[in-house]
């Protein structure tokens, strides 16, 4: 189980989506998907982030992937405006199986009002705990 909690501390979490945000020194955040949510999912093979320009708000859709059977939508893990999606995606989806945390990231978002997200987000010290219970919740249901 080590492996699917595999989460730096440093990022912002909205566990319920499996999804992470890093906050930049600009007043944006990059976001994706976290490593256990692409483990419980399965393996990616088509990235599309809604487009530049575009409001997304906490939970709402960030993105679509395409896996093995279906088709589903990320949720994003804060409120803003992408001002930026990751090119490489397109040609190399299998970036967000690869390094989740670093080149698979899928948008940069202008943040609305992090203030207000950061009460849904799990950050620190309580990241290793939280993913972990997620991960349990999901192999209870199977």
């Amino acid at each position: 189980m080590s492996e699917a909690v595999n989460a730096p501390p440093d990022l912002h979490y909205l566990i319920e989506h499996q999804v992470w945000a890093r906050l930049h020194e600009d007043g944006t955040a990059s976001v994706g998907i976290t490593a256990l949510g692409i483990r419980l999912s399965g393996e990616i093979y088509m990235a599309r982030p809604k487009g530049v320009g575009v409001a997304v708000v906490q939970g709402g859709t960030l993105a679509v992937v395409e896996l093995a059977k279906s088709i589903v939508a990320v949720k994003s893990a804060v409120s803003g405006t992408v001002i930026g999606v990751n090119a490489e995606l397109a040609d190399r989806p299998q970036l967000v199986h690869q390094d989740p945390y670093g080149r698979g990231w899928l948008a940069r978002v202008r943040l609305a009002d992090f203030e207000r997200d950061r009460t849904q987000l799990v950050h620190g010290v309580a990241v290793a705990q939280a993913m972990a219970a997620h991960a349990r919740l999901y192999a209870d249901e199977r």
